[in-house]
């Protein structure tokens, strides 16, 4: 008994940031990144709300993945700062299990997510006769409530179990935020059985929807090479392409990371890996999806020439 800690309850996270001005330019850099994902997903989020041309099934899971990816960043990133800012990397159990428990039900809401928004363009582009009766709002709804569900559920199984754990006297956990897998380097017990459930929850929510990706993509492609409609072609390459660069930035160092054997890691480079899925590809998915997509666009510039109509009224009848 004389390896637990019975002093306090509270975990130590040795973070990103190295004590150096090289740690001062991280965390400038990062905190910058946060503010254009913020802004980045409320403005997608928002702009298909007012936009009555984007309330299509394609456009609304968009809003979702938004949504996920504002809470994701804001479940990493500001208590990462707050401890950089304080010189106090200490975090309570109950705020490393609510964040450990927001952290994988987002994630894995977001795996789920990027796979039907996948079969979404699969059959708009190989079906598009049955795009309505196939993808309607109620499976629209579905999609979404299945994610969020699935994710939840897998959350609750992972974080419930890792924190009923027994931990030994160091507490401190070589990361920037509640990562379960480096938790359990610091269990008093054999959790080798445990990480088997990880690897499985792994090739579920990361392999499997990965493969589903790849297929419904390369059954896209095929379509979209026998188009006779250049400007379809285009289109749909447009679209295909912006949703594949989604995928590789999230679901790459994702996988790479949780689906080899601890004794392959070193805690370095999962930290580095961590940065692509919870601080880069939130910041990127809004600049992605808005950068190359003309409806996008299109709905940024009718925005503005309606903000800029209401204000000349206004001029006007002042």
């Amino acid at each position: 008994m004389e390896n637990y800690n019975q002093t306090s309850n509270d975990f130590i996270l040795l973070g990103l940031f190295p004590s150096s001005r090289l740690g001062i330019i991280l965390f400038i850099l990062i905190f910058l990144i946060f503010l254009i994902a913020l802004f980045g997903n409320l403005f997608m989020i928002l702009l298909i709300f007012l936009d009555t041309h984007l309330h299509i099934p394609m456009y609304f899971l968009l809003s979702q993945l938004s949504f996920i990816d504002l809470n994701y960043i804001s479940t990493i990133v500001p208590k990462m700062a707050y401890n950089f800012l304080f010189a106090d990397k200490s975090i309570s159990f109950i705020g490393c299990g609510i964040q450990s428990f927001f952290f994988l039900t987002l994630g894995g809401a977001e795996t789920l997510l990027l796979t039907f928004m996948a079969y979404d363009r699969y059959v708009a582009i190989c079906f598009p006769l049955h795009y309505p009766i196939k993808i309607s709002r109620k499976v629209c709804m579905l999609m979404i409530i299945g994610s969020w569900v699935m994710g939840s559920i897998n959350s609750c199984a992972h974080t419930t179990y890792a924190f009923r754990i027994p931990y030994c006297k160091s507490r401190a956990i070589n990361h920037f935020f509640c990562d379960v897998p480096a938790m359990l380097t610091l269990a008093c017990m054999d959790t080798r059985i445990y990480e088997y459930t990880v690897f499985m929850s792994t090739i579920f929510f990361l392999l499997l929807p990965f493969i589903g990706i790849a297929c419904s993509y390369g059954r896209v492609l095929f379509a979209v090479y026998y188009m006779h409609s250049t400007k379809g072609r285009k289109k749909a390459y447009s679209t295909c392409s912006t949703h594949l660069t989604v995928v590789t930035f999230y679901y790459m160092p994702f996988a790479y990371t949780y689906l080899r054997p601890r004794s392959f890691r070193t805690p370095t480079e999962d930290k580095a890996l961590a940065v692509f899925y919870t601080i880069l590809t939130p910041m990127l998915n809004p600049v992605i999806y808005s950068l190359r997509n003309k409806e996008v666009i299109g709905a940024l510039r009718r925005l503005i020439h309606r903000f800029c109509s209401v204000k000349l009224s206004t001029n006007i009848v002042a």
